[in-house]
């Protein structure tokens, strides 16, 4: 293998510029000739493909977002699409890919290679930490902390008017992001699409705090099933018509996704991106090269996309002994 190209794909995540500066140097210090793709499969299509150098990722390891920017493209689902794809990089000669992202991202990986054989290792980024087949995703630590900054100012605000926050983070289909901060915030209740917590058992907990603390935080990842914080403290608020209790809702959004990465974030996007480029010289494909016990795992595409990774018992039960 002579030329490798990597690429960023999905929604961006702090760290995945460390992991792009890791692919570029690995690769190079290997002799390979290593090239990006601007905005993921959709400039693969359009041949937006650039030869790096060393230089080429100086001073971005400590940047959020991706240099290499980021799109979704509708194009690279259709055949047509990815066979165009494959013309590009086969006009610039390019023999293995590293992908960045998250299971969109490596869902569109397998099939590539499936259909075309290029020989694809991925990397782990996404704020959400719902890959299987590593302990943290690229970007994770560092939502943590950007949304765990919010709620500690958000308690000094509650506190000083007794009042009821439920904040709202990321986490479509994994309470990840929510139990940490939870935990880490000291929050009294947190919802996540991994358990069943009702209305009922909200204003339960709630009401039964009230004897032994004026002012709470509900913790609400997205995609929790009775559906975001504002519908939320909406539902619980009507159960508490006769008292003189204020409810607010914050919705942390797209500031989770941004900002410098932590030191954590910065060296497993170095990790990965250097197991990834070796993994390719080593005849490794169509698998993620993930850390498991601060050891380099690599695990194939299809487990990745396919299976759950499962909440901590041990942090669900923490968060609720802390709590009281």
């Amino acid at each position: 293998m002579k030329k490798i190209a990597v690429f960023t794909s999905g929604g961006d995540s702090p760290g995945m510029n460390a992991c792009v500066r890791s692919v570029v140097r690995t690769g190079i210090y290997h002799k390979l000739e290593v090239y990006s793709i601007m905005y993921g499969y959709d400039g693969m299509i359009r041949g937006d493909i650039r030869k790096m150098q060393s230089h080429s990722v100086s001073n971005i390891l400590q940047r959020g977002g991706t240099v290499l920017k980021s799109a979704r493209s509708e194009a690279f689902r259709t055949k047509e699409g990815r066979k165009k794809a494959y013309e590009q990089l086969q006009s610039h000669g390019i023999e293995g890919l590293i992908a960045i992202g998250g299971d969109g991202t490596f869902t569109g990986a397998k099939i590539f290679f499936e259909e075309f054989g290029i020989p694809t290792v991925g990397c782990p980024g996404t704020i959400d930490n719902d890959i299987y087949g590593t302990d943290y995703t690229i970007g994770f630590d560092t939502a943590v902390n950007t949304a765990l900054e919010a709620i500690d100012k958000i308690r000094d605000t509650a506190a000083a008017h007794d009042r009821i926050f439920f904040v709202e983070v990321m986490g479509r289909d994994s309470g990840y992001i929510a139990i940490e901060c939870a935990i880490g915030g000291g929050a009294e209740l947190v919802m996540v699409p991994e358990t069943k917590t009702t209305i009922d058992d909200v204003v339960k907990s709630l009401k039964g705090l009230r004897k032994s603390k004026t002012s709470s935080i509900v913790v609400v990842a997205e995609g929790d099933e009775e559906g975001g914080a504002a519908h939320i403290m909406d539902k619980v608020k009507a159960h508490f018509k006769e008292e003189d209790k204020e409810f607010k809702v914050t919705t942390l959004g797209h500031i989770q996704r941004g900002g410098n990465p932590t030191a954590k974030d910065r060296i497993l996007g170095s990790r990965s991106g250097m197991a990834a480029v070796e993994g390719l010289l080593q005849g490794k494909s169509n698998c993620m090269a993930g850390i498991i016990n601060d050891k380099v795992v690599y695990t194939p595409f299809e487990d990745c996309i396919t299976k759950d990774k499962p909440l901590s018992e041990e942090y669900l039960r923490l968060q609720e002994m802390l709590s009281i």
